[in-house]
C-alpha cells in the first residue's frame, strides 16, 4: 500500500442533461458556491458518493466502472476521444466533483492543471492568485515567496502580475496556472490537455518542466492528444472509450488501440452513432461530400470546390431559433479548418423539421491525405448535437498553385495550403521597409 499514489475503484459519474441547474465545473466555482474548506478539496481519500440524479431526468454516464492503480513516481498517460471521460476523471481525482459511485484514494499532495482558469479567482491579480493557489496546495507563505520570481518568469507575465486575471488572455492564464502547479512541487500532478492554448515555445518549456517533474520521482497523470508526448513521458497509458477503460498497457500499444478505435468509429453510420453530446432535440444525421454541381463525390481534390452537406433532423417538433452549425476538419488530433454559419454571416438562422446545410469551400486548401470531420449544431446558445469524427474524408492532391507542386517532400497531410505570391528586389544595401503590396 505504501507505494500506491492513486487508487481508483469502480468509479462512475452520471450527469443530468437538459436541466436548469447550478454548475460547479471549476475549483473556483466550488469554493465560491459552496464555501468548501481547503481540506475538502485536497483530502487524501474519500468514500463519499453523490446522490443519484432524478430518475425522471435525462442523463448520461460520463464514466462507468473505471478502476486502476497508479504507483508513486509513475507517469500515467490518459488518452481517448473528446467526450470519452478524460476530463471528468481528472475532476474527480482533483476533488472538484464527486463520483456517483465508487471510491478514490489519493496518497500525497495534489496539484491540478485542468481547464483554463481552474482554481483562479478572476477578480484577484496574478500575484494574489499565486498565493491563493499555493495555500490550496498547503504551501506556506515563505515557500511561495522563495519560488515566486521563478514562477512569474516561467509564465512570462511579469508586466501583468498585479493585473486581475480576468484581463488575462487564455494563454496567459494557462501559462501562470502551469507555472504554479509545476513549481510548487506537489507529490502528484494532474495535467489535462491545456498546453495547446500556449504557443509552441511555451509548450516546449512545459514539456521540459514535466520531464523535470518526472525525473524528481513525482507521480503524474497526463491527459493529452499529443501522442509523441505520451510516448516520451509515460511508462503506461490508459485508453478511455465511452466512459470505460478500453485498454491499458505500454504507451505504444495503447496508442495503436486508440487509433484503430478512431478509424472504426468514423466508419459507423452517423445516424447510428451513440458517442454524441448535446441536448439531442436536433441532430446531424448524415454528412455528404459534393462537387459544385451537387453530385456526390468520394474523393475531394485539392484546389477544387467542395461542398460539405450536413443533413439535420428535428427530434422535437418545434422551431429552433438562433441556430448555428459548423464542421471542423481534423488531422492527427489537431483542427486544421473550421467552417461555421455564425462566422461568415450575421443573419439569424431558424430551423425546423428536417433539411440540410451546405458549406461551400472554394479552392479546397487541404493536401492529399485522410481527415476526419466533426459536426456541431447549437440553438439559442445550447449545444444540440456534437459528434467528433462524424465522417472520414480522403483528399486527393490537385494542382492547387497551378505549378504542379504543392508542398515539400514529406509534408503530405501536414499543411493547409494558402494562395500567395512573392517578390524580389535587388540592389538593397541596407534594411528598408518593403514597398506596400498593391
Amino acid at each position: 500500500m505504501s507505494d500506491v499514489a492513486i487508487r481508483v475503484e469502480s468509479i462512475a459519474k452520471q450527469y443530468a442533461i437538459g436541466l436548469a441547474r447550478r454548475r460547479y465545473d471549476t475549483l473556483r466555482d466550488a469554493l465560491m458556491g459552496w464555501g468548501a474548506s481547503l481540506a475538502k478539496v485536497f483530502h487524501a481519500s474519500s468514500d463519499r458518493q453523490s446522490p443519484l440524479p432524478n430518475p425522471n431526468s435525462k442523463h448520461i454516464w460520463a464514466l462507468q466502472d473505471v478502476s486502476f492503480v497508479v504507483n508513486q513516481g509513475e507517469v500515467l498517460g490518459i488518452i481517448g476521444a473528446n467526450g470519452a471521460g478524460k476530463s471528468t476523471l481528472l475532476k474527480i481525482l482533483s476533488r472538484i466533483t464527486e463520483p456517483t459511485r465508487g471510491q478514490v484514494a489519493i496518497y500525497g499532495r495534489v496539484a491540478s492543471l485542468l481547464e483554463v482558469g481552474t482554481g483562479f479567482h478572476q477578480d484577484l491579480t496574478g500575484r494574489e492568485n499565486i498565493y491563493f493557489n499555493g495555500a490550496l496546495l498547503g504551501m506556506g507563505r515563505a515557500e511561495i515567496q522563495r519560488k515566486f520570481d521563478e514562477m512569474v518568469a516561467f509564465a512570462g507575465v511579469e508586466e501583468f502580475i498585479d493585473t486581475p486575471v480576468k484581463h488575462y488572455s487564455s494563454g496567459m492564464q494557462v501559462r501562470l496556472a502551469f507555472a504554479v502547479a509545476a513549481h510548487l512541487e506537489p507529490e502528484i500532478l494532474l495535467v489535462d490537455e491545456v498546453l495547446a492554448v500556449g504557443d509552441a515555445a511555451f509548450q516546449r518549456r512545459c514539456l521540459g518542466k514535466m520531464e523535470d517533474v518526472v525525473k524528481d520521482g513525482r507521480t503524474v497523470l497526463f491527459v493529452s492528444h499529443n501522442m509523441a508526448a505520451i510516448t516520451n513521458l509515460c511508462q503506461r497509458a490508459i485508453v478511455l472509450s465511452h466512459g470505460r477503460v478500453g485498454t491499458e498497457g505500454e504507451p505504444s500499444a495503447a496508442i495503436e488501440y486508440y487509433l484503430a478505435e478512431i478509424s472504426n468509429t468514423a466508419n459507423t453510420a452517423l445516424s447510428d452513432r451513440t458517442d454524441r453530446q448535446g441536448l439531442g432535440e436536433m441532430i446531424i444525421r448524415a454528412v455528404e461530400l459534393l462537387d459544385p454541381k451537387g453530385n456526390p463525390i468520394e474523393y475531394p481534390i485539392t484546389g477544387q470546390t467542395l461542398i460539405i452537406r450536413l443533413y439535420y433532423q428535428s427530434i422535437v417538433k418545434k422551431i429552433f431559433q438562433n441556430a448555428n452549425a459548423s464542421v471542423t476538419v481534423w488531422k492527427d488530433e489537431h483542427v486544421l479548418m473550421l467552417c461555421s454559419t455564425d462566422l461568415v454571416d450575421t443573419r439569424q438562422m431558424d430551423l425546423y423539421g428536417d433539411g440540410y446545410i451546405d458549406f461551400v469551400i472554394p479552392d479546397l486548401p487541404l493536401s492529399g491525405s485522410t481527415y476526419y470531420l466533426a459536426t456541431y449544431i447549437e440553438t439559442n446558445g445550447l449545444t444540440q448535437d456534437w459528434v467528433l469524427r462524424a465522417a472520414k474524408m480522403s483528399v486527393i492532391d490537385g494542382d492547387f498553385y497551378g505549378t504542379g507542386k504543392n508542398y515539400p517532400p514529406g509534408w503530405q497531410g501536414q499543411v493547409v495550403l494558402v494562395k500567395h505570391s512573392w517578390r524580389l528586389e535587388r540592389g538593397v544595401t541596407r534594411y528598408s521597409h518593403p514597398r506596400p503590396v498593391n
